[in-house]
C-alpha cells in the first residue's frame, strides 16, 4: 500500500506554511511551530492525512471508477498533467470552468466537438475540403478546445475522486464536486480551510517539490488500484 515517507515530504519541504498572519484557525491542530513569521505544518499530520486519503484513492480506481486531477496554478500544471497521464487518470490543469461537472450537456457537446473535429483532421477530410487558412483554423479550434477539455475527453460520466493540489486556488472545482457529492482530496497550507474537503492533507502547496511529492503518492494509489481492479477481473 502507498505511504507517505515523513522523511521525503520534510526534504521536499512539505512543512514549509504561510505567513502567521495568513494562517487559518482552523489549521491549528496541524500547524508544529513558526519559524519567524511563518508556520511550520506537523508533518506527522501530514503522513497521517495521506495513510487516510490513499486507501480511498485506491479502492475508488479498484472499483473502477475515475480520479480527477486538479491543479490549475501555474507551478502546478505541468506536474499535474504529467502525474494524471502516467496513470491513465482525467485532469484539469487549466482554468476550471464553470459547469464543468454540473453542466453536463454543455460540456458533452464542447468534447464531442473536439473529438469530431480531431477525428476528420486525422482522417485528411478537413484538408481535402477547405483551403489551408481555413484548415489552420480549424486547427486553431482544436488546440483551444484540447486547452478546456482536453484532460477531461475521455471521462465517461463522473469522477469517483477529486484530487485538488490547491484548495483556494480551484475552489470553484471543490463546490461543484461538493454539489454532485464527489469526495475531494485536498491538499491544505496553513492559510486555508480544512474542513472544506472530505479529506484534508496538510502541506505546502506552493512548492513545486513538496507538490512532485504528493503526486507521487497519489499516482502510486492509483496503481494499485488499477492492479486490484485487474485482479478481480482476472479472477471473474
Amino acid at each position: 500500500m502507498a505511504s507517505a515517507d515523513i522523511k521525503v515530504l520534510y526534504e521536499a519541504g512539505a512543512h514549509f506554511g504561510h505567513k502567521t498572519s495568513r494562517w487559518h484557525p482552523k489549521m491549528a491542530s496541524n500547524i508544529h511551530s513558526k519559524r519567524g513569521d511563518s508556520h511550520i505544518i506537523n508533518l506527522e499530520k501530514t503522513v497521517a492525512a495521506f495513510d487516510v486519503a490513499l486507501p480511498v484513492v485506491a479502492k475508488t480506481v479498484a472499483a473502477g471508477k475515475k480520479v480527477l486531477f486538479v491543479g490549475t496554478k501555474k507551478q502546478a500544471k505541468a506536474a499535474v498533467q504529467a502525474a494524471a497521464e502516467s496513470c491513465g487518470q482525467p485532469f484539469v490543469t487549466e482554468r476550471w470552468i464553470g459547469g464543468m461537472l454540473t453542466n453536463v450537456d454543455t460540456i458533452t457537446r464542447q468534447i464531442r466537438k473536439l473529438r469530431d473535429l480531431e477525428k476528420r483532421m486525422a482522417a485528411g477530410e478537413l484538408e481535402k475540403r477547405y483551403n489551408k487558412l481555413e484548415v489552420q483554423r480549424f486547427q486553431e479550434e482544436i488546440d483551444a478546445l484540447n486547452t478546456k477539455y482536453g484532460g477531461i475527453k475521455e471521462l465517461s460520466g463522473k469522477p469517483g475522486l477529486i484530487v485538488v493540489i490547491d484548495t483556494l486556488v480551484d475552489v470553484n472545482a471543490i463546490r461543484e464536486a461538493k454539489n454532485l457529492g464527489i469526495p475531494v482530496v485536498g491538499i491544505v497550507d496553513s492559510n486555508a480551510n480544512p474542513s472544506a474537503v472530505d479529506y484534508a492533507i496538510p502541506g505546502n502547496d506552493d512548492a513545486l517539490k513538496a507538490i512532485q511529492a504528493y503526486l507521487d503518492l497519489f499516482v502510486e494509489a492509483v496503481r494499485e488500484g488499477q492492479g486490484a481492479a485487474q485482479k478481480t477481473a482476472e479472477a471473474k
